[in-house]
């Protein structure tokens, strides 16, 4: 039997007792006194008590900002690449304005709990020294966003980040979309989310920034580009009205069109108000190639566009030039240096174009979004108002919001977005470029996959699909190719730990699983996968795809791993052509 989402809804409120927000809340103001944030190199180099005064300089002033990833495999040998990049940009003239430390995904969880994890992507802040570093290694202003707000160990890292002198942390959208490695408890996350947003809120006067990366999250995950903005007014509504903080949203990453690049920036500084106080804009990831030197021109399309926007509606955003390399690996210092530089030069030929550029498309975009997704929002909360959600608790709205999922949401309140033929509420929808790429893939290989060739191999496999991490679009694109080929799939989503995987895969008599991973955990992911199926007697065939890589002790950056998982049997599948020949392959071995 099919429930409706209210029925749903009603028995998720009556599974887990949740606090009231006020109590949590007043344990936030507690928290908060105790807190002195502390001053970074970069505070004192520009005389800012924190980023946000910098950035309200810099938009007074017209200046663009500029933000790097940096995270390295080890915390020394980030705090050695923070020094060496702050040098580069001084030695060739320009300023790198704030780095996103790029921590390991352990970080998401208590630290008691952190060791037991696997290692993946990124630094490991393991002391109060390593913390005090944080603020220290270079005059360039840290930000946190990945793994620290959102997680169950949102309040211990959000303290330690304050103390440290980060004061633009985050990251929200990740709390709906991402998991801690090992960890079910949503119960805890939410409280510890809202406990930590809102120790940002009481500490909002000195300058604190909750930064929301809206591609990280449901954001991402949504058909119409008009649910996006409605989410964003649903997140600056929690935030803001609820607990208090200063929102600081950012978007850019899985934005191709220009015309939607530029249109954001309106959108968001239309959401806040026309007070809209950006983190970072992400480089485009989604059209880069797997060749470096191809990715020059793309950067450079995109970085005009992205510098002009701030420009004409300058918002503090601190734009993100992506390595060219990052498509086939995390990038080298040398290779973020290279982009910097690259965005200076860049920026020069936009500041000439700016003056004689129309923006009409770009603001007819955001208009339209905006207004569609205000209704969205609204009507949001109204209907988990009817469903007896109270939507002036945030412990609860978050809790329920996290448990439905994006589909259960756009599907009730936006349900014309599946349908681009059909028109909902305040007109057709607009495709988040994410999915359109997903969807042109899947045309692009679907007659290959329809073959009766490839049928042969395929058709009547029981499959179980699912991601180590929150790369969600790639199992679209598996699920429906195989699909067309005539596999029976399970996809159980984005963010599996080993032994749910296993779990499911029996309950479904799963005669192949097929995994997605990016995060840099491939072989450990791997072999704590195989060593599940050992324990509960299960053996099927094992097929892992994406970026293949693992960090290791000697590197500062993962290392391809598809030898050492080969030999450990699990089969390798980086090209969708040799997709159908390999799995018949592994299924007959084991066999």
């Amino acid at each position: 039997m099919i429930i409706s989402l209210k029925d749903r809804i009603a028995d998720i409120l009556k599974e887990t007792p949740l606090p009231k927000a006020k109590d949590v809340t007043d344990e936030s103001q507690r928290l908060a006194a105790e807190i002195n944030i502390g001053r970074t190199k970069f505070m004192d180099k520009y005389d800012v008590s924190s980023e946000l005064e910098y950035k309200r300089r810099c938009v007074k002033e017209g200046r663009i900002m500029y933000h790097a990833h940096i995270g390295m495999n080890t915390w020394d040998e980030t705090v050695t690449a923070l020094g060496e990049v702050y040098d580069f940009a001084e030695k060739n003239g320009f300023v790198l304005d704030r780095a996103g430390i790029c921590l390991d995904r352990r970080m998401s969880l208590p630290p008691e709990l952190r060791k037991s994890a696997p290692q993946e992507t990124g630094p490991y802040l393991e002391t109060e020294g390593d913390w005090r570093q944080v603020g220290q290694a270079a005059p360039i202003q840290p930000h946190m966003g990945d793994f620290i707000i959102g997680f169950p160990a949102s309040t211990v890292n959000a303290m330690a980040a304050l103390r440290a002198g980060v004061t633009t942390v985050g990251n929200l959208s990740q709390f709906f979309a991402h998991e801690a490695p090992m960890w079910k408890r949503t119960d805890i996350t939410t409280v510890e989310t809202v406990k930590a947003i809102g120790i940002m809120g009481a500490l909002r006067e000195k300058g604190t920034l909750m930064h929301s990366y809206l591609d990280d999250g449901f954001g991402a995950l949504f058909l119409d580009c008009a649910t996006s903005a409605a989410w964003a007014y649903l997140e600056r509504y929690i935030v803001e009205d609820l607990l208090g903080a200063k929102l600081a949203h950012c978007v850019g990453g899985l934005v191709s069109d220009p015309i939607k690049r530029t249109g954001w920036v309106f959108a968001l500084d239309e959401i806040h108000d026309h007070d809209c106080i950006g983190s970072m804009f992400y480089g485009d990831t989604i059209s880069a190639s797997s060749v470096p030197e191809e990715n020059r021109s793309l950067a450079a399309e995109y970085l005009i566009w992205d510098i002009m926007a701030q420009l004409e509606c300058p918002t503090g955003h601190g734009l993100m030039p992506v390595p060219f390399t990052e498509a086939l690996r995390a990038p080298s210092l040398e290779e973020i240096c290279e982009i910097q530089q690259w965005a200076r030069e860049m920026e020069r030929i936009a500041r000439r174009m700016h003056p004689h550029f129309d923006f009409t498309a770009s603001r007819s975009f955001a208009a339209s979004i905006c207004a569609k997704g205000k209704g969205i929002f609204k009507n949001a909360l109204d209907f988990f108002a009817d469903c007896g959600v109270d939507t002036r608790d945030a412990v609860q709205l978050l809790y329920i919001l996290k448990k439905i999922g994006p589909r259960a949401f756009e599907d009730e309140l936006n349900p014309g977005a599946r349908d681009k033929e059909k028109t909902s509420a305040g007109g057709e929808p607009i495709p988040n470029d994410i999915f359109t790429r997903t969807l042109e893939q899947v045309d692009t290989w679907r007659p290959h996959y329809e073959s009766g060739e490839v049928r042969e191999k395929l058709s009547g496999i029981k499959v179980l699909l699912a991601s180590t991490d929150v790369h969600e679009h790639g199992l679209l694109l598996i699920d429906r190719l195989l699909t067309a080929a005539g596999a029976l799939v399970d996809n159980i989503g984005a963010e599996r730990n080993p032994d749910e995987v296993v779990s499911e895969a029996a309950k479904h008599r799963a005669e192949m699983v097929f995994i997605s991973t990016h995060n840099g955990m491939a072989l450990e992911y791997a072999r704590n996968l195989l060593d599940e199926m050992e324990e509960e007697d299960y053996k099927v065939p094992v097929c892992m795809g994406g970026v293949l890589n693992q960090n290791t002790a000697e590197g500062t950056t993962p290392v391809d791993v598809s030898g050492e998982l080969e030999g450990m049997g699990v089969t390798v599948v980086t090209d969708l052509r040799l997709l159908p020949e390999r799995t018949a392959a592994a299924k007959k071995r084991v066999l």
